[in-house]
């Protein structure tokens, strides 16, 4: 179920309503009763891995070094 609220709500309880979206809860914001965006959990599998650096070396890749070798 989408719940309706507006940016100065949101602005103040940011945290409040990241745990509910976390949680699955999705919101409409509104400002000056115009929809403005709407906040939803990302799903997991929206992200797909390309590579895991940490299996190149313990810790990961230097973002310098890998911008070298490129």
């Amino acid at each position: 179920m989408e719940n309706i609220i507006n940016v100065k709500s949101l602005r103040q309880n940011m945290q409040e309503y990241a745990k509910k979206v976390q949680n699955g809860q999705s919101f409409i914001v509104f400002k000056k009763s115009k929809p403005l965006f709407k906040i939803s959990r990302v799903e997991h599998d929206l992200w797909e891995q390309v590579i895991d650096f940490t299996k190149i070396r313990k810790g990961g890749v230097d973002i310098n070094e890998l911008l070298e070798r490129l």
